[in-house]
């Protein structure tokens, strides 16, 4: 209920986020990623200047309500926020490339991070994400590569860690999960369709051996990913794309604090997948693991019988956790 509630009415009142600068840069293959930033509304009580660095769920930017709501609470206690747009999520941003964002694909986030600390050399970093955003978030800190050295540590909000175990249990109808894989199924669609004039062109379809009726046609995120997304990044079949863009296998390489969210009645986000943060907790210094017993997925309802607070417990949460990493530092 919580999960539905807040996808459909919640947050109708979302707070008042002030303008953001966008930035936008332009990666190898051509694609122009993008994201927002915006300023403290108050000073800093913090020693020292700090921004927090979010990476929204699947097809979702800096004009999600959700994550509206976090930026609004985080400027207001003096944190600076920097907010991924995923790629072709923008109905007014043109898709440069032969492709959108991906599960696990963390380039633009890194591209991100690197052109903001190019800017602001000086500025902490607080790494957020959100569901999927929360995979790319820790599997950008499990990976082999050099990242700004600034990164005081992470949180990961109702992210699945593993694609190949979570879509077998969305696959079914326990706690509805089908329903709401067809409708990430048919999100991920639209943001392809949107962009068809630069997806799927004759090029396009002709050189990545991509079928227009088929991708019109598939009825999951399996399905739209084996005649589509497999396709674009040169993997042989889903089950590897799928285990290249999961975070539980890059989680043991992690070295900064972090800590994990989830909610035990997530209807997307089976009980059994949340043994791999807990083993991570164990067994890693400076890690937390917090599992709610409500909450569904970024439901987290707070107050009211209809319309719940502007500002959550989810969101008061994050930025309190966010304040005890920047302290631990």
């Amino acid at each position: 209920m919580q999960t539905v509630i807040h996808a459909t009415v919640g947050r109708t009142y979302c707070p008042a986020v002030h303008q953001a600068r966008r930035r936008a840069a332009r990666q190898e293959d051509g694609a122009t990623v993008t994201w927002d930033v915006y300023e403290p509304t108050v000073p800093s009580q913090l020693d020292g200047d700090y921004t927090i660095a979010v990476c929204p769920g699947i097809a979702n930017s800096s004009e999600s309500t959700y994550v509206r709501s976090l930026v609004s609470l985080a400027c207001s206690q003096g944190y600076r926020c920097i907010v991924l747009n995923h790629l072709g999520v923008l109905r007014h941003v043109k898709v440069t490339s032969p492709r959108v964002f991906r599960y696990g694909k963390t380039d633009e986030y890194h591209l991100m991070l690197t052109k903001f600390h190019e800017m602001h050399p000086d500025s902490k970093l607080l790494l957020v994400g959100f569901s999927m955003g929360g995979n790319i978030v820790c599997k950008y800190l499990g990976e082999n590569r050099q990242r700004p050295p600034n990164i005081l540590g992470a949180l990961s909000i109702c992210q699945g860690y593993d694609a190949v175990r979570g879509l077998q249990f969305l696959l079914g109808w326990n706690n509805l999960a089908r329903l709401y894989l067809f409708s990430m199924t048919e999100n991920m669609r639209s943001v392809i369709l949107r962009h068809k004039e630069a997806l799927l062109t004759d090029e396009v379809k002709r050189k990545y051996n991509i079928d227009e009726r088929r991708v019109l046609s598939a009825a999951t995120l399996p399905e739209l990913d084996e005649v589509y997304t497999r396709h674009i990044f040169g993997f042989r079949s889903v089950e590897e794309l799928y285990r290249a863009d999961s975070c539980a296998n890059y989680l043991q390489n992690i070295d900064v604090p972090m800590i994990f969210i989830n909610a035990r009645d997530d209807p997307i986000i089976h009980q059994d997948i949340l043994s791999i943060p807990q083993e991570f907790a164990k067994t890693h210094p400076k890690s937390l693991f917090i599992e709610t017993e409500h909450g569904g997925h970024l439901g987290y309802y707070d107050g009211g019988y209809i319309i719940p607070q502007d500002v959550t417990w989810l969101d008061r949460t994050v930025v309190s956790l966010v304040t005890a990493l920047a302290n631990l530092a």
